[in-house]
């Protein structure tokens, strides 16, 4: 079984209740989804991709796809690259 190279995640970074999400992608991921849109027709036959909550990472592994995350809460830049879930 390979390492996750794909996998959600949901930030609650504040005691305000905020909720913040991400797609988290590898390079690797990005590409194996756009070769199968090719055959399927997909997002013009896999030309282009496009999430709006999509992170790209460098390395797969369910670690490291919640350290950035963890890693952008800390800086502070979790809001310029996660995305805000508004509650119903």
């Amino acid at each position: 079984m390979g390492a996750v190279c794909n996998v959600d995640v949901e930030v609650r970074p504040t005691a305000d209740g905020s909720r913040w999400s991400a797609t988290v992608f590898t390079p690797a991921e990005v590409e194996r989804i756009m070769h199968g849109w090719s055959r399927t027709g997909e997002a013009l036959g896999g030309r282009y991709f496009w999430c709006s909550d999509g992170l790209i990472v460098r390395d797969p592994g369910v670690d490291n796809m919640t350290q950035v995350p963890a890693d952008l809460l800390d800086d502070g830049d979790f809001t310029q690259v996660l995305q805000r879930l508004d509650d119903e």
